[in-house]
């Protein structure tokens, strides 16, 4: 994982909706930027709709809220809608934001050893900082790990 203090890497992204977005985009304001294996798994789901539940508190703390997965845009627009996710979901098909986060790499799964999405979450203060890395996440109460 990136280390907390440290500057976090230039992303740029397209979403659901093919909108770019960039990690400068983000000056001055605190962003959340998780990264998770696939759209419409379970834990996947659990994790999306737990921010989802709690983006009224993100936005009164002056958060924003982007998922990264290496999920197509329109498995991105899918999910955001079946589940009226109100955040951003950047599709990274090449890999680029997930190994500049190093949110990929090596997992294990079901005794077997395989490269993948390593479910992660930065945040990133208002001049880029890196102010926590959560690697440990608790997909039903992501919220609490994040704000509290």
């Amino acid at each position: 994982m990136l280390t907390i203090g440290t500057k976090a890497p230039y992303f740029e992204g397209i979403d659901e909706e093919g909108n770019c977005h960039r990690l400068s985009d983000y000056a001055g304001r605190r962003l959340v930027l998780y990264f998770y294996p696939k759209d419409s798994t379970p834990g996947c789901t659990s994790e999306a709709c737990d921010l989802r539940d709690n983006y009224h508190r993100f936005v009164a703390q002056g958060y924003e809220v982007l998922g990264v997965s290496r999920d197509s845009a329109a498995s991105h627009q899918r999910f955001r809608e079946k589940y009226q996710l109100p955040f951003h979901l950047i599709s990274d098909t090449d890999l680029t934001i997930l190994k500049a986060y190093e949110a990929w790499g090596p997992k294990k799964m079901y005794g077997r050893e395989t490269e993948g999405t390593l479910r992660t979450t930065y945040v990133i203060d208002e001049q880029g900082v890196i102010v926590d890395a959560i690697g440990k996440v608790n997909t039903k109460n992501h919220t609490a790990q994040i704000l509290e």
